[in-house]
């Protein structure tokens, strides 16, 4: 770009390099309650991941589910939600963000409505599934619409800060209402609850959204849906099956080799590819391929610790659903300052690694600190302190993540680039949650019978007493978390290490933010 272009392009004027839809356009004075929208539909997305986890029990002996076949109905929506993102994410880009975010409301409140209904197995798990596929049409059209929506420094690093607390307290949140609707109500209302809030997102969709109109035309590349979208539904099951089966059964072995492979394939094409579903320069730049690292990687290690913590407090000290929901929100308090009151206002004065190191560097933390727990009530002492450092230090990764992922992209690409985004969170979340299980089962396993052995041969033929053979069990319960959740540990640090060598953009101008369509504007833009 010459110098005359660049100066055109600083003072907020399209220079004679500069696409016609780089102009800046008037701030819509609806766009924060177009916010409000958003962050309402993707709370409802990324807590429905997590809000029947709780009230799993009750739905299995109401429906009567088998053990082998409860699985199914996390692992129907995780399955369908990661696998179809980026065609979700493309979609968007070729019949509009607006519509496709409406229609994506729309199918997930017949989902959830049909869900809640559900008078067997069979329903209950199409019904997830149902709910994932229009999860990932919502997913990529939400944070399309607020990436090209908000535009400008402070304000694009304020609506930032408000959907990052979202992504990385919706979780938490989840386990909170689930808790509260399965105790005060009944398990159906984890799933009849996404329909009044999907209207309401949908009214207000239509009256505070704007979708800006595209002079490019979008083309569906039809053999990369078939690559991409296999080669993530294979992972995403592969990790959903290595929980019951371990990761040396045939059966996931097969899916890791078939999905990578596929993944493989689907690289390869969209070198080739005349409008490539994903365009390889979108990946390629240093920035924002080191965001999406840096996003999985610190999935792999939150989910991991959701399923332990849910677990520890439920089954080691005996919360109840509501009790173990509520002791979560001082750490989804601390991702909503973090995202909110330090990154958001400090986004645009620093570099984004210098908010994602120490971020992930102070969820590491927390994290190690659960490797003291023991079988002992420790919730003030252990959890929450580390639930605190956890939540600030997500807080202050997960924004400028999402920032610097979706910076300086063209628009007719900022669907297939927030779905990348979003496949980033969801197959972490898999993997996370399959490969910290795996640690923590076998762990537990082991330190079980290798205790049992040893009390047994203390007792000398005596026998063990119900409460020791129980606290040996808790004991061992409590010790394969650790083991795990301190895996975890070491996978946040790694992400640390990523966001501090590949993330290396500088704070984002004051000014519009010119899109860029090419890996060598983005990497300017960012």
């Amino acid at each position: 770009m010459s110098d005359a272009s660049q100066a055109g392009a600083a003072a907020g004027a399209p220079g004679p390099s500069t696409p016609s839809w780089a102009a800046p356009a008037p701030p819509d004075p609806r766009r924060w309650w177009g916010l409000v929208v958003i962050a309402i539909a993707q709370l409802m997305v990324v807590l429905d991941a997590t809000i029947v986890n709780i009230a799993l029990p009750s739905a299995q002996r109401d429906l009567g589910i088998s053990d082998a076949n409860r699985q199914w109905v996390i692992t129907a929506y995780t399955l369908a939600f990661g696998g179809l993102l980026l065609l979700g994410g493309r979609i968007a880009d070729l019949v509009g963000r607006k519509r496709t975010f409406m229609i994506g409301l729309v199918g997930f409140a017949v989902a959830s409505g049909l869900g809640g209904a559900a008078t067997g197995s069979g329903l209950l798990f199409g019904a997830r599934a149902l709910q994932g596929a229009f999860a990932a049409l919502l997913a990529p059209s939400a944070l399309s619409l607020l990436t090209t929506t908000f535009t400008i420094g402070k304000e694009r690093s304020k609506a930032f800060g408000i959907y990052g607390a979202i992504a990385g307290g919706g979780a938490a949140i989840g386990l909170m209402a689930g808790g509260l609707l399965t105790e005060y109500l009944t398990w159906r209302w984890c799933l009849y609850v996404n329909v009044p809030v999907a209207v309401i997102a949908f009214a207000g969709a239509a009256v505070f959204l704007r979708d800006k109109p595209e002079r490019d035309r979008v083309h569906l590349d039809v053999p990369g849906v078939v690559l991409g979208c296999g080669g993530l539904v294979a992972i995403v099951y592969a990790c959903s099956e290595a929980q019951p089966r371990g990761w040396g059964d045939g059966l996931v072995v097969g899916l890791l080799a078939g999905g990578v492979l596929l993944l493989g394939g689907f690289a390869w094409w969209q070198t080739r590819a005349r409008h490539p579903l994903l365009p390889l320069h979108i990946v390629r730049n240093r920035n924002r391929g080191g965001a999406f690292l840096t996003m999985g990687l610190a999935v792999i290690a939150l989910f991991g610790m959701f399923l332990f913590m849910t677990y520890y407090l439920q089954t080691v000290l005996g919360y109840s659903p509501v009790k173990t929901g509520l002791a979560f929100l001082p750490m989804v308090a601390a991702i909503v300052v973090g995202s909110t009151q330090i990154s958001a206002r400090l986004l645009h004065r620093i570099a984004p690694r210098f908010l994602m190191v120490p971020g992930a560097l102070l969820a590491a933390v927390g994290l190690f600190t659960l490797r003291y727990l023991t079988a002992a009530p420790a919730y003030v002492s252990h959890v929450l302190p580390a639930m605190l450092l956890v939540g600030l230090g997500m807080g202050l990764t997960f924004m400028p993540v999402m920032a610097t992922a979706t910076s300086g992209v063209a628009p007719h690409d900022s669907g297939v680039t927030s779905a990348t985004v979003n496949t980033a969170q969801q197959v972490g979340g898999s993997i996370g949650t399959a490969l910290l299980n795996t640690i923590a089962t076998s762990t537990s396993a082991t330190f079980i019978a290798s205790r049992l052995a040893d009390a047994a041969r203390r007792s000398a033929g005596a026998g063990l007493t119900p409460a020791v053979r129980d606290g040996i069990v808790k004991s061992g319960v409590v010790h394969g978390f650790t083991v795990a959740i301190g895996v975890g540990s070491a996978i946040m640090l790694l992400a640390a290490l990523v966001a501090g060598l590949m993330v290396n953009g500088r704070p984002p101008k004051q000014g519009p933010m010119p899109a860029a369509d090419s890996a060598e504007s983005a990497d300017a833009a960012v």
